[in-house]
């Protein structure tokens, strides 16, 4: 049986954008021997759940849109940019099935703050506004190295640069997001900060049985080339496999 992977549309307005960033998704979960399961946003509640009964984990990717504030009690500032309720109604039925039945989660820039929001924690509305950050954290999608960022130690990115050799404290990282996480969420920690300005680049899971894992930069577009990206999709795939129905024995009410 295919190892399958659920993955929502970035955007249901915005066809370019979902052809243009999919690809880098699919590539790398096909590379490793996934099949990527495109979930449409305009799909019932009763088709998403139809399609989550056959993957084996959720990869939840960026979007063009920010995250509603009034999701974790704040009002909007101006630079903050519109959401896109389609994209968060099909998150949140991704997130509750994968925290029920502790399948795997992949969630890479909007779908790292999208988790970190539905675990109950905030955002920074806008990086340069708010903490008038001195590192540029949306320089362009080629840029391979925008900044690097301190590792924490123990977590699971720091085992897997440790294992690569090298510098597993502060790796160089792509970046392209102008929101952050602000207050952690209910069961995660901080995996990973950017060193120049000490905004959160990563969150895991506190639990050691179940694999949950938010990056704010980009490793789908550097996994050919950079051998950390290529070691998260490689975990993550490895977490997938290693997945069994079984496992859950805990309420989403329990865990959130």
């Amino acid at each position: 049986m295919a190892l399958k992977i659920a993955i929502p549309e970035p955007t249901c307005s915005d066809a370019e954008y979902n052809a243009r960033s999919l690809p880098s998704y699919t590539g790398a979960l096909e590379a490793l021997g996934a099949l990527p399961v495109i979930v449409s946003l305009n799909r019932s509640q009763e088709e998403v759940a139809r399609i989550l009964t056959e993957t084996q984990g959720v990869l939840l990717p960026g979007s063009p849109f920010d995250v509603d504030p009034q999701r974790y009690g704040q009002d909007r500032i101006p630079e903050c940019g519109p959401d896109d309720p389609d994209r968060t109604a099909v998150d949140e039925l991704l997130l509750q099935d994968a925290f029920n039945l502790r399948k795997p989660i992949l969630a890479i820039c909007h779908g790292a703050q999208t988790l970190n929001v539905w675990l109950n924690g905030s955002l920074v509305q806008d990086i340069d506004t708010v903490l008038r950050s001195p590192v540029n954290h949306r320089p362009g999608r080629d840029v391979v190295g925008a900044h690097t960022v301190r590792v924490l130690e123990g977590s699971r990115i720091w085992g897997l640069a440790n294992a690569l050799g090298g510098q597993p404290d502060n790796p160089w990282v792509n970046s392209s997001h102008h929101q952050a996480i602000g207050t952690v969420g209910d069961r995660l920690r901080v995996a990973a900060v950017s060193t120049g300005d000490g905004v959160i680049e990563a969150v895991e899971t506190t639990s050691t049985e179940h694999f949950v894992l938010g990056v704010q930069w980009h490793p789908e577009r550097t996994f050919a080339v950079d051998r950390l990206s290529s070691a998260i999709f490689q975990s993550f795939v490895q977490a997938a496999k290693d997945w069994l129905p079984a496992s859950a024995t805990e309420s989403v009410a329990e865990r959130r």
